[in-house]
């Protein structure tokens, strides 16, 4: 599970497969799942992340470990329950969240030198999430207006 049912054993970029991962499987999810069921799942999710990831950590002797990637996963699906519908909306909601989670603004960088074990692993990417849902927001307010 940390290791995104495989993707993050990708020798290149694990973190961006674990997040197309991230994508796919929220999209087969999504048709199945209420509002109810995902925040079941995703509550559920962060809390076994967060175990999974220190064990794997632990295991695999590196705490954040490139080819954990369940972090990504998870806050993929974050940022796609509250994209706008569409593809081009959940591309951009794509590229917003892996830019965040690899350049790590503040507080993200904050959390990730700081918070350490299977919390911080799964703590800096929701941040990012945040970020990614944070501009989201605010280019569909913009498009709404020039459109709308």
């Amino acid at each position: 599970m940390a290791l995104g049912f495989g993707t993050g054993l990708s020798p290149v970029a694990p973190g961006t497969l674990g997040s197309l991962f991230g994508w796919a499987s929220f999209v087969a999810l999504n048709r199945v799942l209420d509002p109810l069921a995902w925040l079941c799942v995703l509550v559920g999710g962060f809390a076994i992340g967060v175990w999974v990831c220190e064990r794997t950590g632990r295991d695999l002797g590196v705490a954040d470990h490139g080819g954990i990637v369940w972090d990504e996963v998870l806050a993929m699906w974050i940022v796609l329950l509250f994209t706008p519908p569409g593809l081009v909306w959940q591309s951009l909601a794509f590229v917003l969240f892996r830019v965040f989670d690899i350049v790590k603004p503040p507080p993200v960088s904050s959390v990730d030198a700081r918070v350490k074990g299977g919390l911080g692993v799964m703590l800096d990417d929701l941040l990012a999430a945040c970020y990614a849902l944070v501009v989201l927001a605010l280019l569909a307010r913009a498009w709404g207006y020039l459109h709308g």
